[in-house]
């Protein structure tokens, strides 16, 4: 019921894109006018750079953020301390329930200009204050390692999941023949959630084209608007902004066809260079 209403139903609503859509005439009632819509959107120079800035971003993220809950399953299960683990991973697992409106106000009182608390030190200790949030690669870093601090502590659950399925004899056999700690990770903790890393991977290639609006939206700003301007946030002021509807249909059904291939192909790779896969 949940696809059937959420997911394919909307379905129905694509045929924006090809339509001169009136709000007043509804789809039905507004008039065809082929490919015209994605020629437009192909022709605006707004939405290639909003194209670059989303792989860019989620490529980034790709190579700073899905490592990070591997690395923290690990140490937790690394962890023999029952309440220090309990205590880490409810702390870890807190802001991933913090809303990004939240956590943007957190990140402007901490990394503002003028009454950040982080530059207020710096200035305290007499050293200049850093643009985190007005300058371009300060406020990638910013934004890179605030989706980090939010996302990896959820993401260890499904890590911590599929190690616990692994037999505990293994460990203790690697440790008669005399293995390190980090031998038996290479060669036990990591083999065993490969599964896991490669489904994840995969789900995650497929959202390259793909990326949330409240967190670019949010701490992003029009000092920053080169790298900050996504395809969702371009969506966003062409769609609710400016009442393009038929150009925003269009750029969100090339953001979903291109995810397809991207999701399709990875998992097409994926099965010939290792033999697994999640189709």
């Amino acid at each position: 019921m949940y696809f059937l209403i959420f997911r394919y139903g909307p379905m129905y609503g694509v045929q924006i894109a090809f339509k001169d859509f009136n709000l007043f005439q509804g789809i039905n009632g507004s008039e065809w006018i082929g490919f015209d819509a994605f020629r437009e959107v192909f022709g605006m120079k707004e939405f290639y750079s909003s194209l670059r800035n989303t792989f860019l971003l989620n490529f980034l993220d790709l190579v700073v953020s899905f490592p990070a809950p591997i690395f923290l399953a690990i140490m937790l299960y690394e962890v023999k301390s029952v309440w220090f683990k309990k205590i880490s991973q409810t702390l870890l697992y807190i802001p991933h329930f913090i809303s990004w409106v939240i956590i943007g106000g957190i990140v402007y009182q901490l990394f503002g200009n003028q009454s950040g608390m982080v530059n207020g030190v710096l200035e305290s200790m007499g050293l200049n204050p850093i643009p985190f949030l007005t300058e371009k690669n300060p406020w990638l870093i910013t934004y890179l390692f605030t989706g980090v601090w939010q996302s990896a502590g959820w993401g260890t659950i499904l890590y911590l999941a599929a190690l616990t399925g692994v037999n505990r004899e293994l460990f203790e056999a690697a440790e008669v023949d005399g293995a390190t700690r980090l031998k038996k990770i290479r060669y036990i903790t990591l083999p065993s959630i490969k599964p896991t890393i490669i489904t994840l991977l995969i789900l995650n290639l497929g959202k390259m084209v793909s990326i949330g609006f409240d967190r670019p939206y949010i701490i992003g700003n029009t000092a920053v608007r080169e790298y900050s301007d996504v395809l969702s946030t371009f969506v966003y002021r062409i769609g609710l902004e400016s009442g393009q509807y038929t150009l925003a249909t269009v750029v969100g059904l090339f953001q979903a066809v291109v995810g397809l291939v991207f999701i399709l192909g990875s998992n097409y790779i994926s099965k010939k260079v290792t033999g697994d896969g999640i189709l």
